[in-house]
């Protein structure tokens, strides 16, 4: 038994990153409701807010983060297989999307899945950073599982938009992070309602829902994103709307969603402090 202990305690997690102190996954039930968006802002948020922060795109079906960041050429590798991530707006990025550019899907089954994100955790050089975001593949599938068992989450930010549909399948989300035991900081209500140029408001998705599910639950409600095509094309362009700062009408809600997410992350850590002691 002894001689494989070395290899059976790497199977088991989830370990620590060294050096970076909150890791918060963004996840939703479904495709589709702007996940990425938020995964984005947010970190874009925090890192003009003066926390050092890093952002893992581990959506393997769709790793769009390259794009909305603006980071396209490959990262390098270090000595020892270390990968360094790339930097762009005060964010260092490392994404599955850099590994497999181009078009080309990514046909992996659950097992290599498992292997990658724990390898991308474990072989990134990010260095020191306050905060960790993770934007997940939608849903509640292999990946998702992998890396709660890979590294231990501060929390994870579920993400909908108030259409009943969409709610359906976030409360799947909620109930696979119940299950896999990974606190929920919050819910966000992504596109929430939109704002004609004459003034007239429109609800979209049915506004509100969101909150009402998370007061359900009995979690915090994070915030609500309008619908806004700037907001879209920020990110099509890879200039996310957090750019223009909290001053800015379009990214004030990013920053209150950021300031809300930073201190429940810091109110889950400081509860898990007395946890932690015993390794």
């Amino acid at each position: 038994m002894a001689h494989g202990h070395q290899h059976g305690a790497q199977q088991q997690g989830p370990f620590p990153l060294p050096g970076v102190s909150n890791i918060i996954a963004v996840g939703s039930g479904k495709g589709g409701v702007g996940k990425t968006t938020i995964a984005v802002n947010l970190a874009v948020a925090l890192a003009k807010m003066g926390y050092k922060t890093g952002l893992l795109d581990a959506d393997v079906y769709g790793p769009n983060v390259p794009l909305m960041m603006h980071t396209n050429q490959q990262p390098r590798v270090l000595n020892e297989n270390l990968i360094e991530p790339l930097q762009n707006y005060g964010v260092k990025i490392i994404s599955v999307g850099f590994l497999n550019p181009g078009d080309k899907p990514i046909v992996w089954r659950g097992p290599m899945l498992h292997q990658i994100i724990r390898q991308f955790l474990q072989q990134v050089e990010g260095g020191e950073l306050d905060f960790l975001i993770i934007d997940l593949p939608p849903g509640t599938g292999d990946v998702v599982i992998s890396l709660v068992q890979t590294v231990p989450l501060t929390g994870a930010v579920v993400v909908s938009t108030g259409s009943s549909v969409a709610l359906e399948d976030a409360r799947k989300a909620l109930e696979m992070f119940h299950q896999v035991k990974v606190e929920v900081l919050g819910m966000v209500e992504n596109m929430s309602q939109m704002t004609l140029p004459s003034g007239e408001v429109i609800d979209v998705f049915g506004a509100g829902g969101t909150e009402r599910t998370a007061a359900q639950f009995g979690l915090d409600f994070l915030g609500a994103l309008e619908l806004n095509p700037s907001i879209r094309e920020g990110g099509d362009k890879g200039l996310p709307v957090a750019l223009a700062g909290p001053e800015s009408k379009l990214a004030a809600e990013f920053y209150a969603v950021a300031r809300r997410v930073a201190d429940k992350a810091q109110e889950a850590a400081s509860k898990s402090e007395d946890v932690l002691e015993i390794s």
